[in-house]
């Protein structure tokens, strides 16, 4: 039976769905309750975590446990063992949000394939952190994407894409919530064009200008994480913006980290050299870059709790 022909005979698709984090909570939870049979969940196994390194599960794991749903934990994607269950669930199609690369024995099994849910307008932003290097490059819209997996990352056919705007102000933690949500729904809405038979697949190549850099968006580690005083002011409040509430942009005060959750820019010429900090040591910290002041408003020092910025200046001086 051809694929499409299979496409029209199925009016209740099984659904296996692969996700760990809680960007991925908000898509399983959509199919669920549009009563879409989920037959298991893939998620990643317990980890220690915490002071007492007590095992955690994942978000994904907890809400599949709340609402009854199968669950599996492989340590190996091509682990035989887990290869044979997932064959035996006979799954039409699977979904896969915030997840681990998949090996092709895995992606390529179900007779309508995988479709991934990525928070980025592809081509652009392929890569594991497309919310925060949105913001960190000061892009003004970006969105969700529904696509097919194939064996280049991020690289398969389009599904369906929808469009938002980054506000000027907003940060990684705001948008990843507004995209959690919007790909919850576009997941369900691709789910149900895959069902009726009626959903066109368009290669990335098609998609937008072609001419264009295409950016991506690799995983942040800690010195993508380190601000540079000498970039200006509007780099490094995107820089900021971008990396916020996790992992975080910092400096240092003191010979002590500074964790910097927010702040704001000012435009000026100054005499300070780039790094140079300047306080009133009551209601301002603000340090200088190459075309003004970043004043840091949302903070964390090394060894402190996370304040506003009156309430750490009325306990420290500068």
């Amino acid at each position: 039976m051809s694929v499409e022909n299979r496409k029209l005979e199925i009016r209740n698709l099984k659904i296996v769905f692969m996700g760990t984090p809680e960007f991925a909570v908000a898509s399983l939870d959509a199919l669920v309750n549009a009563d879409y049979n989920i037959v298991a969940v893939v998620t990643a196994p317990d980890k220690p975590a915490g002071r007492g390194m007590q095992l955690t599960e994942s978000a994904v794991k907890k809400y599949a446990v709340e609402k009854g749903l199968k669950i599996l934990q492989p340590e190996k994607l091509k682990n035989p063992a887990f290869i044979n269950e997932l064959k035996s669930l006979q799954a039409d199609v699977q979904v896969v949000v915030a997840f681990r690369m998949l090996p092709e024995i895995v992606w390529n099994m179900p007779p309508l394939g995988t479709i991934n849910v990525h928070a980025s307008l592809l081509p652009q932003y392929r890569g594991a952190a497309p919310i925060n290097w949105a913001i960190i490059n000061g892009e003004k819209e970006t969105g969700i994407t529904t696509f097919k997996l194939q064996h280049e990352i991020d690289t398969g056919n389009i599904l369906l894409q929808e469009k938002i705007s980054i506000g000027e102000n907003e940060t990684a933690g705001e948008l990843h919530d507004t995209l959690k949500n919007l790909g919850a729904k576009l997941i369900v809405k691709t789910i149900q064009q895959t069902e009726n038979g009626n959903l066109k697949e368009k290669p990335q190549s098609e998609i937008g200008n072609q001419k264009s850099e295409i950016k991506h968006a690799p995983k942040i580690f800690t010195e993508t994480c380190k601000i540079d005083w000498n970039k200006n002011a509007e780099d490094i409040y995107n820089l900021i913006r971008g990396l916020s509430p996790y992992p975080t942009a910092f400096t240092y005060l003191h010979e002590k980290m500074l964790k910097i959750y927010f702040g704001k820019k000012e435009i000026c010429n100054h005499h300070l050299a780039n790094g140079d900090v300047e306080s009133d040591n009551r209601k301002y910290l603000k340090f200088a870059c190459a075309d003004g002041f970043i004043h840091c408003t949302d903070i964390q020092l090394q060894g402190k709790k996370r304040m506003h910025i009156e309430d750490f200046l009325r306990g420290y001086k500068i």
